[in-house]
């Protein structure tokens, strides 16, 4: 846009300030420079960049110059940047307004989204203006590291810019929820949540991510999100450490726990015994699971626990004579894997069951 295409709406009166105050050698009065302002804040409401504005304002000023007499037009260029800086001014307080009004939008829109609150036909219209075909289906990743994370944090605009460097503007949202990087794309695009994963990792310095199942709908966000989020308190109960978690793989936790009672009964019955133990029932928890997630190789339990070979398979001895149960024998060590998991998933023994 050149200055010739600024509308004379935008300049109205403009001459006519500039030749007055040239006239006296005034200030600008405070009704002018509000005048200003004002319309700077209307140019800006119309979608007109300032540099063609500027440039328009600069033009008017030379047309102005060449009918003043020499002794007002030495006035000229102070009166020019008392307006241009109240014009600038009123159009930059228009623009921070919108960008205000932009990110209320966008985030009561992400948070009707992920939490399912408003129409769900509303919310597919509204998805658009953002990219989202909601018709189609949709998988959510969530990130968490050390600390929270919003929308204008470096570590979120890194990864946003690392996004769209490597897959343009596609029909993909990144935003942040109660400190997590969120990322939502088409089920149909799973390289992007993969490409989120490696980048939110390495950007939260070794943050964890979770990626939701693919779900049809406005409502299958939602869905996937919450999937995601569960799996990441479920790794935070289970000891689970792997960088990238993906729910189809933990759907195994919630079924074991959809009978919290039976479950709780289980690891009572089962594990209650370990309550003798001089040392207490962690440590021995902690060696059957450590047994356990190494395929039962003592050599590599003991490893990630830091102990010996000996020491650890003291404790499975232990633990077969206080319960009964042999975790090397196949027919005991199915029910005592299934116990141990319950314990971690319902926080026993540090919670009552």
């Amino acid at each position: 846009m050149t200055e010739r295409d600024i509308p004379e709406e935008h300049l109205d009166g403009y001459a006519r300030i500039l030749t007055d105050a040239c006239a006296t050698g005034r200030r600008l009065t405070r009704d002018e420079l509000d005048a200003l302002r004002l319309r700077g804040e209307r140019a800006a409401e119309a979608g007109l960049g300032m540099r063609a504005l500027v440039r328009a304002h600069l033009s008017a000023a030379q047309d102005v110059w060449e009918g003043l007499p020499p002794a007002a037009a030495g006035h000229l260029l102070s009166v020019v940047e008392w307006a241009v800086d109240a014009f600038a001014e009123g159009h930059e307080r228009a623009q921070r307004l919108a960008i205000r009004q932009e990110e209320a939008f966008r985030r009561e829109f992400i948070d009707d989204l992920l939490h399912g609150r408003s129409d769900l036909g509303r919310l597919a219209e509204r998805a658009e203006r953002f990219g989202l075909l909601l018709a189609r289906a949709h998988a959510v990743a969530v990130a968490q590291g050390r600390e929270p994370y919003d929308d204008g944090y470096p570590v979120t605009r890194h990864v946003e810019s690392s996004l769209v460097a490597r897959f343009g503007h596609r029909r993909i949202l990144l935003t942040t929820k109660d400190g997590r990087l969120i990322c939502i794309a088409p089920a149909d695009e799973p390289d992007v949540l993969a490409f989120f994963a490696k980048q939110a990792y390495a950007a939260t310095d070794g943050g964890q991510v979770a990626i939701g199942r693919p779900h049809s709908g406005p409502g299958g966000v939602v869905h996937s999100y919450e999937e995601a989020l569960n799996a990441l308190d479920l790794a935070a109960r289970m000891d689970l450490n792997e960088p990238v978690l993906h729910a189809a793989d933990l759907l195994v936790y919630p079924v074991l726990t959809r009978d919290r009672q039976a479950m709780a009964d289980l690891v009572v019955s089962v594990l209650g015994p370990l309550q003798e133990a001089r040392g207490g029932t962690k440590p021995l928890i902690d060696t059957l699971a450590a047994y356990f997630d190494t395929g039962c190789v003592a050599a590599q339990a003991a490893r990630r626990l830091s102990l010996s070979v000996r020491a650890v398979t003291y404790r499975l001895e232990r633990i077969h004579r206080l319960t009964g149960s042999d975790p090397g024998d196949p027919v005991h060590r199915y029910t005592l894997q299934t116990a141990v998991i319950g314990a971690r998933l319902l926080g026993w023994p540090d919670q009552e069951l």
